[in-house]
C-alpha cells in the first residue's frame, strides 16, 4: 500500500508546480499590461525614427576611396 501513495505525492508535486508556473506566468502577463509603453504619445519608434523610408545612403565603411575621390571632384567640379 506504500507504493500507492508515492505516485500521488508526486502527480501532486507536478500539480502544484504547473500551478505555480500558471501564476507567474500570469502575473508576468499583468506587469506588461500595467507597465506601459515606453514609446511616446505620437505613437513613433524612437528606435526607427531616424531611418527613411527608401534607399538608405552608404555607410562610410561601403564606400570605396575612388568613388570618394569622384564624389568630392563633382561637389568641387
Amino acid at each position: 500500500m506504500a507504493q500507492k501513495s508515492r505516485p500521488t505525492l508526486m502527480k501532486r508535486e507536478r500539480e502544484k508546480a504547473r500551478v505555480e508556473k500558471q501564476k507567474a506566468k500570469e502575473a508576468r502577463r499583468a506587469d506588461r499590461t500595467t507597465r506601459g509603453s515606453d514609446r511616446p504619445a505620437d505613437g513613433t519608434d524612437p528606435d526607427i525614427a531616424h531611418i527613411k523610408p527608401g534607399p538608405q545612403p552608404l555607410a562610410e565603411w561601403q564606400i570605396e576611396p575612388e568613388e570618394e575621390e569622384a564624389a568630392t571632384e563633382t561637389k568641387n567640379g
